[in-house]
């Protein structure tokens, strides 16, 4: 499952994931074109995937998307929690509450959600055959995003420790917890937030002198569900370019 997987990160998380054998259940909230032109490339390709409708954030609907997960797709192997918000470039002084309810909302309590769901399916302590989650966070978490979305930075902060104490939780369960930091990565976040072209300002203070590609993003998360990090669990992977 690819929460948020219609566009940006989470649509090359869940077309990467299709091309290594996994079917791909795609959630989005409000884009369903987006989400079933994902699911119609995957299922081009000869995969398997379905759109979900949901928002992370309410918990009525996390159940819902699981369920159809489980009835369409059979058990579920693997959880990246992608789905999340930013909003308008601002200072912490003018931002409302209403607003930081909305971002923690999204951000914190629907990947706590979606974690609860995974593990009550893939814990060898519920009679699952165990799995991995990964977290998408950001670099933001250990820069703070200052005079833009120190929220924003605030709620990746938490899902790095989430990362951190559900890896140490679920290690005897069979589920593998990682995390993945994006840096300034070419999605339509940065419109979301006010600055189509954040990058092209900030560049020069990325080592490497350019934005990510999403699909550059999506190979760590594949990489971090896969055996091949079969003894990697708590860890916290930056793709950042250096930043």
């Amino acid at each position: 499952m690819v929460t948020g997987g219609g566009r940006g990160i989470g649509a090359a998380t869940a077309r990467l994931a299709a091309t290594r054998g996994y079917a791909v259940c795609v959630n989005y909230l409000r884009n369903r074109a987006a989400a079933e032109t994902v699911v119609h490339e995957i299922r081009g390709g000869g995969g398997k995937a379905i759109a979900v409708c949901g928002d992370v954030a309410s918990e009525k609907d996390v159940l819902n998307i699981f369920r159809e997960c489980d009835r369409s797709l059979g058990p579920l192997t693997a959880l990246v929690n992608n789905a999340g918000i930013v909003e308008r470039q601002s200072r912490v002084e003018a931002m409302d509450a209403a607003r930081l309810q909305r971002m923690f909302a999204t951000n914190v309590i629907g990947p706590f959600l979606c974690a609860r769901e995974a593990i009550r399916r893939m814990s060898t302590k519920h009679g699952g055959k165990g799995g991995a989650i990964v977290n998408i966070s950001s670099g933001a978490s250990r820069l703070g995003s200052p005079g833009e979305y120190v929220d924003y930075a605030a709620s990746k902060g938490a899902i790095d420790t989430l990362t951190i104490g559900l890896a140490k939780e679920l290690a005897e369960d069979g589920i593998r917890v990682n995390c993945v930091r994006p840096g300034f990565v070419h999605t339509e976040i940065h419109a979301a937030g006010g600055e189509p072209d954040r990058i092209e300002r900030l560049r020069d203070s990325i080592p490497m002198k350019r934005g990510g590609d999403p699909e550059e993003v999506a190979r760590a998360v594949l990489w971090l569900l896969s055996d091949e990090a079969s003894y990697s669990t708590g860890a916290i992977l930056d793709v950042t370019g250096g930043r």
